[in-house]
């Protein structure tokens, strides 16, 4: 018996999807197509603070761009909206093009949990897979209920986990020198 056909999204389709006024939005990975609804308030008050953690370091040291919620595209069945990214001068001239999104890994992919298990694993399997994959440097995931974040490092050619850090810890990285923050200034006041 012949398996079933299992369909594979491309970046064609998404024009035929209906837009909702923005308040759906869609993601491609390897083929397969997820639906993004509004996340909630904590959600995106996370993504504003780790926003202007990373814009205030970024103005000091004008090594690149601080982007929320850009267009990655690493290939016609493979792209997302990240919740932020960091990509440097030259990473950006190199990889964005004409419809003004990347078409490349930036260095550093942001991404803050949303509520519920299918949310989580996304973006602890499927989207780390595919950042490891198609070259994202690092790649922090942040966890609004438990205030942590993982951090996950390229090692050669894999992004592995190489921190798991509280609301106490400082976040720092090589990949953005002289950055540093507490985890704490990430998330909302308790």
């Amino acid at each position: 018996m012949a398996e079933p056909q299992v369909r594979r999204w491309t970046l064609a389709d998404l024009e035929t999807l209906p837009d909702q006024d923005g308040w759906i939005r869609y993601e491609i990975i390897d083929g397969e197509l997820y639906e993004l609804h509004a996340a909630g308030n904590p959600h995106q008050e996370t993504c504003s603070l780790t926003t202007s953690e990373l814009v205030i370091w970024n103005r000091e040291c004008d090594l690149g761009t601080v982007l929320v919620g850009p267009g990655l595209i690493f290939s016609d069945d493979d792209n997302t909206i990240p919740d932020v990214v960091w990509v440097s001068h030259g990473r950006r001239a190199a990889f964005e093009q004409a419809d003004c999104k990347l078409h490349g890994a930036p260095e550093l992919v942001v991404e803050v949990l949303s509520p519920g298990a299918e949310n989580a694993r996304r973006d602890s399997d499927v989207k780390l897979h595919l950042y490891s994959r198609r070259g994202v440097d690092e790649y922090w995931m942040l966890d609004p209920e438990t205030r942590t974040v993982h951090v996950y490092r390229r090692a050669e050619s894999v992004l592995i986990l190489v921190a798991q850090h509280d609301a106490a810890a400082i976040l720092t990285s090589p990949v953005l020198p002289g950055f540093a923050a507490r985890v704490a200034r990430l998330f909302p006041a308790q």
